[in-house]
C-alpha cells in the first residue's frame, strides 16, 4: 500500500507486534549462558510498540552494574530491528521492579543448574547440589566469577558450586 504525504510516497508497512517482538528475544541469548534466552532469564520487562512501528523494549538487569548490559542491549535492538514492521527500536534498562531469580522460567532453572552447574537459593535458603543432589551445600565465597554469582562448595560429592543471586 502507498500513501503520499507532504514529503512525498512512501511505502507503509504493517506493524510488526507484542508477540512477534516477544518470540523474537526468544532468540537473543544472554552472553554467559548461550543457550538461555533473555526471556528465559526474565529480563524482558516491557514491549511497546506504537503504530508506526517504534519499538521501546524495557529490560530489567540482573544486577546494575553487570558488564554485560551494552552488549545485551545491542543483541535485544539489532534482532528486533530486524522484524519487518519496526521502524526504530530503543532499549531502556529499568531500576524497577528489581530482578529475582523467580523470573527465570522453570526450563532455564533446569538448565543453568544441569549444563552450567548453576543453582538458585530456595525458599528456605538451602542449596541443592546440581551434581549429587545433596543438601550438604555450603557458601564459600560471596566473591564469584561474575558480581552476580557466589561460589558454594558441595561437601558430599566435592565440587564447587555458582550461586546466581
Amino acid at each position: 500500500m502507498t500513501t503520499t504525504t507532504s514529503a512525498g510516497p512512501r511505502t507503509s508497512r504493517p506493524c510488526v507486534t507484542v508477540d512477534q517482538v516477544r518470540s523474537t528475544l526468544e532468540q537473543v541469548f544472554d552472553p554467559e549462558y548461550p543457550d538461555i534466552s533473555v526471556i528465559d532469564l526474565g529480563l524482558v520487562e516491557s514491549v511497546e510498540i506504537t503504530p508506526d512501528g517504534f519499538t521501546t523494549i524495557g529490560l530489567i538487569p540482573t544486577f546494575s552494574g553487570c558488564p554485560a548490559l551494552a552488549m545485551i542491549a545491542q543483541d535485544v535492538r539489532e534482532a528486533v530491528e530486524s522484524l519487518d514492521g519496526t521502524t526504530t527500536v530503543k532499549v531502556q534498562w529499568l531500576s524497577s521492579p528489581i530482578w529475582s531469580t523467580e523470573r527465570i522460567t522453570a526450563e532455564a532453572k533446569q538448565r543453568l543448574s544441569s549444563e552450567y552447574t548453576v543453582v538458585l537459593r530456595r525458599k528456605d535458603g538451602t542449596l541443592l547440589c546440581p551434581v549429587c543432589g545433596s543438601t550438604t551445600v555450603q557458601d564459600q565465597s560471596m566473591a564469584g566469577p561474575t558480581r552476580c554469582r557466589s561460589i558454594a562448595w558441595c561437601s558430599s560429592c566435592r565440587n564447587p558450586v555458582e550461586v546466581m543471586r
